[in-house]
């Protein structure tokens, strides 16, 4: 007897989603031609249904764009059966006419499209266990930010009062006495000193939250045994805490990067060039960077000068010809590659060796 049902045995389909909160446009192609292009609930299991009816017995991969969705759904599609990779939406190859008509319908055909032609590289993918102490480091970054912004906003309100600041060298650390200072200054009128002591409460609460947290990081990294690798990169002049515990929660596995270029390129270190037949330009440093990691390292390599005479002897001979922070720039890179062969060789730096 004749049966209606399709059998898609042992074909390849390939499955482009553009996530959002409330529905997914998904495509769902072979290697030659577009099946079908529609919007489903956000969920990987209505997803994996959909497509057992529809494309019963088919292998299925499938691809969405790093972003505010984590990579809770990656897991879950694995865990169905359905080949996934997370990809950074600035790696996706892109047509003219896609940007110029961008629509979810458009992304999940891109993505769907460049997935059965093998063009896409996939992202690493964390552990559950690593991601959410990773968030947790992330947290202490936007505290820090955070800061930033209340200390600005004093010293705005004490400026647009009239009220001069002690010297400089009160001022960097906003140390206990300095915080007894600001609260002790008077205004000729009472809702310039109310303004103050919000800044002032507002400021002592974020320290708060910054010490639970550091606190909170050392637990965990204890109980994660990564006690041995902290004393590794411990023995890096330039490294603290705060240097190696992002580090550790933003690289995860050194191995993953198979050459220095590719961590240079992940952390933000490598030029932004220009190059066409035999000329050659360069912008300057890259915009794309890991946000986290890049400023961390150039502050490590102002403090590594100090300590180590070769980074030391480095960095003069740069200065020679180029600006200090151009030449601090080659000392952090030079820096993170001895980081990286620390990390990867299991034994600790040695100060004088060039």
């Amino acid at each position: 007897m004749y049966s209606s049902k399709k059998d898609y045995t042992g074909q390849d389909l390939f499955i482009g989603i553009d996530t959002h909160a409330r529905q997914w446009k998904i495509t769902i192609r072979t290697r030659n031609t577009i099946l079908r292009t529609l919007s489903i609930n956000p969920k990987p299991k209505d997803l994996l249904t959909f497509l057992h009816n529809q494309y019963p017995g088919a292998h299925y991969s499938s691809v969405y764009e790093a972003g505010f969705c984590g990579f809770w759904i990656h897991r879950q599609l694995l865990d169905y059966g359905i080949h996934n990779i997370v990809v950074n939406a600035a790696d996706v190859p892109v047509m003219h006419k896609e940007k110029d008509r961008k629509d979810d319908k458009i992304d999940s055909s891109k993505l769907a499209r460049e997935l059965s032609k093998d063009n896409l590289i996939a992202i690493y993918v964390p552990a559950e266990q690593q991601q959410q102490l990773r968030s947790l480091c992330r947290v202490r970054f936007k505290i820090m930010q955070n800061m930033t912004r209340v200390r600005n906003r004093i010293k705005s309100h004490l400026y647009f009062n009239g009220i001069d600041m002690p010297s400089r060298s009160e001022t960097n650390h906003w140390s206990a006495r300095f915080i007894a200072w600001l609260e002790s200054i008077e205004f000729s009128h009472q809702p310039g000193k109310d303004c103050l002591e919000l800044y002032i409460e507002e400021l002592k609460e974020h320290r708060a939250r910054l010490l639970k947290i550091t606190r909170l990081l050392r637990h965990y990294a204890q109980q994660a045994h990564l006690s041995p690798i902290f004393e590794l990169l411990y023995s890096v002049p330039g490294v603290g805490f705060v240097t190696a515990v992002t580090f550790i929660t933003e690289i995860m596995d050194i191995a993953r990067f198979q050459t220095f270029d590719q961590l240079a390129s992940f952390v933000g270190l490598v030029p932004s060039t220009s190059s066409s037949d035999e000329k050659k330009t360069e912008k300057g440093i890259t915009k794309r960077r890991n946000c986290y990691l890049r400023h961390l390292i150039v502050e490590s390599a102002w403090v590594a000068i100090r300590k180590d005479p070769v980074l030391l002897a480095k960095y003069d001979n740069l200065c020679r010809y180029m600006k200090k922070q151009e030449a601090i720039i080659r000392i952090a890179k030079k820096l993170l590659s001895r980081i990286r062969c620390v990390w990867l060789n299991r034994q600790p730096y040695v100060i004088g060796v060039d």
